[in-house]
């Protein structure tokens, strides 16, 4: 959520903001119309409540008598006139709030201006394509033929878009969970948190899904309870409405958890396999940070997440987000992408955004720069560590071999307690 003063401060900016990512400017005129509205009642209803306060103490101090009967006559009519300019507020306030939760975050300055992902910008590439003596299969080719991936029951089970992991293919993916864990906390500093794969509306709020993305998230009208579209929802609300102390920031955060997304594929390249689906597995990492220092954190869990490729083997690039790709929360965005030869295309992995005060506005989420100052809201960070499905893809379709076996990724045998993935006749 945008800070109020900001955009009457500054509304040409917040427009311009706007503009790069694709949004209509319109919405600063009309939060700043319905802005001033509030105002104007809010100064009413401040006046009118002075006023009563002051004929109160001087009816107190009147005698009984025909005048002090007509002065609390007046005093019922301006309490039915502050009712309604109360009641008016509320509605104004409402309305006020409501649309500011539909403004999407304003883009760093560093961000590149362009209309969408054709004006991302490719900053650091690392590791080598593999090459190969034979075609490479592709994954959903791979997967079936070795037993790993079973696309048929999947729908059977569930409908499209979902798909079952038989023997290693399922070790494959605790694996690669356990190890992405370890290696966070053990390794890049990390805490392990254990949350809820479900959550209140109020804490999607929080971290900016809704009222934005309803459409594609799973909901339980009857206890409205939501399936978490990712970790990230309540690592963001871990400390809503909390003040920390200045001494307690930064805070780095990991958890594992599915994740669960309602939105619309159509058929084609981009959708076949794994992925794309309505179901799958992530671990996110997220951090608490102080204004001052959430761009060199930003930097540093980039690296965390290209050392985490690294690790594996697959060549990865570093890609910067333009402002009209951007995310709906997000000040500045990196995407982290692994090459997967059989497909032969690159899978982002992980987006790595800064949200700056974005999130922490909506959650409540506050600290002290130091003892008895006033409290100011944190940065928030999030990126994935990594996405499951993709790095599945790209370990299957590099590691790959002529007599369809795959090597298993060296930091993974002790996971996985083999070398080689082979089909199920060996």
């Amino acid at each position: 959520m945008l800070d109020v003063e900001r955009i009457r401060r500054n509304p040409e900016e917040v427009r311009t903001g706007l503009r790069h990512r694709g949004e209509s400017p319109e919405l600063v005129d009309r939060f700043l119309e319905l802005d001033t509205a509030y105002r104007a009642a809010l100064q009413e209803v401040e006046q009118l409540r002075a006023v009563r306060n002051q004929v109160s103490r001087e009816i107190a101090k009147m005698p009984p008598g025909p005048e002090r009967e007509a002065r609390i006559a007046e005093m019922r009519e301006l309490g039915e006139r502050l009712a309604a300019g109360e009641a008016r507020l509320r509605d104004l306030e409402a309305q006020r709030d409501e649309l500011l939760l539909q403004f999407p975050n304003i883009p760093h300055p560093s961000v590149p201006v362009g209309p969408d992902e054709s004006a991302n910008r490719v900053v650091r590439v690392e590791g080598e394509i593999p090459e190969f003596d034979f075609t490479p299969l592709p994954h959903w080719e791979l997967g079936p033929r070795l037993g790993l991936i079973d696309f048929e029951r999947g729908v059977k089970l569930a409908g499209s878009r979902f798909y079952v992991l038989w023997g290693l293919g399922a070790r494959l993916e605790r694996a690669l969970i356990g190890w992405l864990l370890d290696l966070h906390t053990q390794v890049h500093g990390y805490t392990e948190v254990y949350v809820p794969f479900v959550v209140k509306r109020e804490t999607l709020v929080g971290a900016g899904q809704l009222p934005k993305f309803e459409d594609n998230l799973y909901h339980d009208v009857e206890d409205d309870i939501w399936l978490v579209p990712t970790a990230e929802v309540p690592l963001t609300n871990l400390h809503r409405d909390e003040i920390l102390e200045a001494d307690q920031l930064p805070l780095y955060y990991v958890a594992y958890t599915p994740c669960f997304r309602r939105e619309r594929m159509s058929a084609g390249r981009d959708v076949r396999g794994i992925k794309r689906g309505h179901q799958f597995d992530k671990v996110e990492l997220y951090k608490f940070t102080t204004p001052e220092t959430s761009y060199l954190e930003l930097e540093k869990m980039v690296e965390d997440v290209v050392d985490t490729c690294r690790r594996l083997g697959l060549p990865t690039r570093v890609v910067e987000i333009c402002t009209g790709d951007l995310g709906f929360a997000a000040a500045k965005t990196y995407d982290v992408e692994v090459y997967a030869a059989g497909c032969g295309e690159w899978l982002e992995v992980s987006s790595i955004s800064n949200t700056e005060d974005f999130q922490a506005r909506r959650a409540n989420l506050r600290y002290r720069p130091r003892p008895g100052a006033r409290p100011r809201y944190v940065h928030t960070l999030n990126g994935s560590g990594l996405g499951l499905p993709r790095t599945v893809i790209a370990i299957l379709e590099n590691y790959q071999q002529r007599d369809g076996s795959i090597i298993v990724p060296e930091v993974l045998r002790p996971y996985l307690g083999v070398e080689v993935l082979r089909g199920p006749k060996g």
